[in-house]
């Protein structure tokens, strides 16, 4: 069953520049994982396919009961509304208010419909998704886990024909991972998985890949696709290795031919020379020759150019990316003035007592549930949100990466939103540090609107690390978005940051490999926070 087909679909930016083109597809399986790296895009493609964005040409046949989960799907609603409000249950709830007091009014039955039982319904399906079950809780106060878990589920239940899911599983933790799988496995429409995540990317049906070379469909999982991408890229360059043996064996032997046609010219004008031989018979004998290295030559060159054609081909398919790289600032400075030291309750999260000392150049760790008031925590330690109780003092700047990225500015270019953070630095070095992330040419004129999540994280990151007062960072979840390869570097370039910071990240790995110094976990217990 034919769910969706692309037909030559293709996308250019107002500068013209394609960022895909003749893209012809069609999802014929009821799970398929898109993958590729960050900006090649993926967001996009899911857009148009979904109908929020037009192409630039070709052809699109999509079921119109499509709904999509996009990367901003998880930011939180600009206006501070309950979680009865955005689920459109709001009204529902104020009809049975008014029944409950005892105004009868038909318009409040009308409201109600048969939803008599919504309320305690409601507050069911919030309790298993591990979120508040007050019905006008603030979803502000929610973490980014909880409120991607309520957003889906939201999703999940208009039980459309195809579900577009991009990056569903950031902010999440492993338990609220396992939820989604589990409710992937109960939906009954199709889903186009877009994701960096192995674990989710497993339970598909097939995974299409999208390059600069265009997109590959390979038959099974993530396992699949990587076994046989690496079977695939080692092929090519045996090949590749093989065109260039033969080249080099025929540059060799075109070579030899023409020393030996040299010597033997040379040794036929010294014939003539001598008169030993008949002038029309060396005439003849020279005319052959030259036809001969001319034959030679032409053939020569023919296989040359087949041959440079075929790796031309080859080196094509190997999806060459230009190397990125996180150009964080850095300074020598070698202090050891504590930074912060905190002893009290958060204002939201777990109503525990912490306990947390800093120093500088440390790389502490901090995971935990989601809710659990991980981000509550950075907000504390950076003066926006007060204690509930007990003392901080904090010595030294901080500067915060939030999960929503509102340091950056959708309405900027990716070049203004780094000048509007960063002063005393150069434009022209101001390119080359873009350029180091991706932003190439005329790219840093692109509206950060237009960015993916791992372009903006990017962005973000290079902004908060390049402030002129070396700030401890405090980082939540910054490796959201970022391809895997992305991730490493990111973490490497963390590992050398001496001034320090505070990360959140469910991202053992991840964490491990930015030179983690130390490593808490937020708990229920009496502790708070736990080394371990």
């Amino acid at each position: 069953m034919t769910i969706f087909h692309t037909h030559n679909l293709s996308y250019s930016f107002a500068n013209g520049d394609n960022l895909f083109k003749n893209l012809s597809c069609t999802m014929d399986k009821q799970r398929v994982g898109l993958v590729g790296r960050n900006g090649i895009g993926k967001s996009i493609l899911a857009s148009i396919i979904s109908g929020g964005v037009a192409p630039s040409s070709g052809d699109l046949v999509a079921p119109s009961n499509t709904a999509i989960f996009h990367q901003q799907s998880s930011v939180f609603p600009k206006d501070d509304v309950s979680i009865a409000e955005y689920l459109n249950m709001h009204h529902v709830l104020e009809a049975l208010d008014h029944i409950r007091m005892g105004n009868c009014s038909q318009e409040w039955f009308d409201l109600i419909g048969q939803d008599w039982d919504v309320e305690s319904l409601l507050e069911k399906e919030l309790i298993n998704l591990r979120i508040p079950h007050d019905l006008l809780f603030s979803c502000r106060q929610l973490s980014g886990g909880q409120f991607a878990r309520l957003a889906l589920w939201k999703l999940f239940k208009q039980q459309s024909d195809l579900l577009i899911l991009d990056e569903p599983s950031n902010h999440m933790d492993s338990v609220s991972k396992q939820w989604l799988i589990n409710t992937m496995d109960k939906f009954s429409g199709a889903i186009l998985l877009i994701s960096h995540d192995r674990k989710l990317l497993n339970t598909v049906d097939e995974i299409w890949e999208l390059s600069s070379t265009g997109l590959e469909i390979y038959g099974g999982n993530y396992q699949f696709y990587t076994a046989k991408k690496q079977s695939k890229q080692l092929a090519i360059e045996r090949q590749l290795v093989n065109i260039k043996k033969e080249k080099k064996h025929l540059d060799i032997q075109t070579q030899r031919n023409l020393e030996k046609a040299q010597q033997r010219a040379t040794k036929g004008n010294k014939l003539r020379k001598s008169g030993s031989q008949a002038k029309m018979l060396l005439n003849g004998m020279k005319e052959s020759a030259e036809n001969s290295a001319s034959n030679r030559s032409k053939l020569a060159h023919t296989r040359r150019a087949r041959l440079c054609q075929q790796e031309q081909l080859l080196t094509a398919k190997q999806d060459k990316w230009k190397s990125q790289r996180f150009n964080i600032q850095d300074n020598s400075n070698t202090t050891t003035a504590r930074h912060s030291y905190l002893n009290g309750k958060l204002k939201f999260g777990n109503n525990i007592r912490l306990n947390l000392q800093l120093f500088y150049g440390e790389k502490v760790h901090i995971q935990g549930p989601n809710g659990c008031g991980k981000s509550t925590l950075l907000k504390t330690l950076l003066g926006e949100l007060p204690l509930r109780e007990g003392d901080i003092y904090t010595k030294g700047h901080f500067c915060y990466l939030d999960q929503n990225l509102a340091i950056i500015d959708p309405t900027l270019s990716a070049l203004d939103n780094f000048c509007s953070h960063v002063q005393n630095v150069p434009t022209s070095e101001m390119r080359t540090l873009l350029a180091g992330i991706g932003f190439r040419g005329d790219n840093v004129f692109k509206p950060a609107s237009v960015l993916s999540g791992g372009e903006t994280i990017k962005l973000a990151m290079l902004i908060v690390s390049h402030q002129t007062n070396q700030p401890v960072l405090l980082l939540d979840e910054p490796d959201n978005h970022l391809d895997l390869d992305s991730k490493t570097e990111l973490a490497s370039a963390l590992k050398s940051y001496t001034t320090g910071f505070v990360l959140v990240t469910h991202d053992d790995s991840f964490a491990h490999d930015c030179g983690i110094t130390q490593s808490y976990v937020m708990t229920d217990s009496s502790l708070g926070l736990e080394r371990y």
